[in-house]
């Protein structure tokens, strides 16, 4: 039989009721208790590295997640690391980084009601997300979730609240899981690593464009941070203003070392900065990083393993643009 090594962090999947509303405190023993048929499929290992909500999720943690497959990685066929929803697509996309080119499934996966309840998607997420780990086929990183297998660097949540909450951004669904098995939709490579990462640089920022935002609010986080993603609308560009004054602070902290990288607000087809003029400039007189076609949780994580490898501007220009897990597909030097 497969050995699967579970890592619990917490999340809904783990959650009990309380006076305060849901909180975790499950574990991997108690999944097993709630869903005794997985070790029918494989045998099975437990280990918690913390039992939190996931809105807690910090890098920090991430870096635990990693650490407990670096050091058990020879013992175990694959791994199924049980997650809060609200977070996971950051730390799918942040293991994509920090464990690349795995020969060996980790899997994500976590439920919308815990799994105490009559109703809940947990015993179905967990039996898919080991049929996938038990399988081999797909590996590398990948959020099991509804049914369909997604890549690591290409999940996000767009339902609050459905049972088949993520989907697959700019990029087709790996596969599907269907009356117990894994069903590919198209042949995977096999990859020659693994290559571990042991760090990553927290000091990232994003700000979210609304109408009328002060450029104040970005100088602030350029002051605070390495780098800043600005989630621009449409197909990406900044305000340009009586003053021009966004495009006056991104050069100034452009100049000074700083990374500004551009996305879009907008949830498919991705970023194209020389469309209009308030993007062009961005691109040919800036140099400021651009998203194309990657979600804007893969490009946090991407920046913060990034900039712990480098500090170097064009350095970093040649990381962020070269993929890694198939996170970018549409991109120009």
């Amino acid at each position: 039989m497969k050995r699967i090594l579970m890592i619990g962090t917490g999340g809904t999947i783990a959650s009990e009721m309380t006076e305060a509303g849901l909180t975790p405190g499950l574990g991997g023993e108690d999944f097993l208790r709630y869903v005794p048929h997985l070790r029918d499929l494989c045998q099975v290992d437990c280990l918690q590295v913390c039992n939190i909500d996931s809105t807690n999720m910090t890098p920090s943690h991430w870096l635990l997640v990693a650490k407990a497959i670096r050091e058990n990685y020879s013992r175990y066929d694959g791994f199924v690391v049980c997650h809060g929803t609200d977070t996971m697509a950051y730390t799918s996309a942040a293991l994509s980084y920090l464990i690349q080119d795995s020969p060996k499934p980790i899997v994500l996966t976590g439920s919308q009601k815990p799994i105490h309840m009559d109703i809940t998607d947990s015993k179905t997420n967990l039996m898919d997300a080991f049929t996938v780990a038990c399988d081999g086929g797909i590996p590398g990183v990948t959020v099991v979730f509804g049914g369909a297998v997604i890549l690591g660097t290409r999940a996000r949540k767009t339902y609050s609240k459905s049972f088949g909450a993520f989907s697959s951004i700019n990029y087709p669904a790996l596969g599907m899981v269907q009356d117990g098995r894994l069903v590919p939709y198209f042949p995977t490579p096999a990859p020659t690593g693994p290559i571990f990462y042991e760090s990553l640089d927290e000091n990232v920022a994003l700000l979210k464009l609304i109408p009328g935002a002060s450029p104040a609010q970005l100088s602030f986080l350029l002051k605070e941070n390495h780098a800043v993603i600005i989630e621009s609308y449409g197909v990406g560009g900044v305000p340009a203003g009586d003053q021009g004054e966004f495009y006056d602070r991104i050069r100034q902290a452009v100049s000074g070392g700083k990374i500004v990288a551009v996305t879009t607000q907008v949830q498919n087809e991705g970023s194209d900065l020389s469309i209009y003029s308030v993007g062009h400039r961005l691109k040919s007189d800036l140099g400021v990083l651009e998203s194309y076609d990657m979600t804007t949780e893969a490009m946090v994580a991407k920046l913060m393993w990034a900039l712990a490898l480098t500090k170097d501007p064009k350095e970093l220009n040649e990381l962020f643009y070269t993929p890694v897990a198939k996170d970018i597909l549409c991109r120009e030097r």
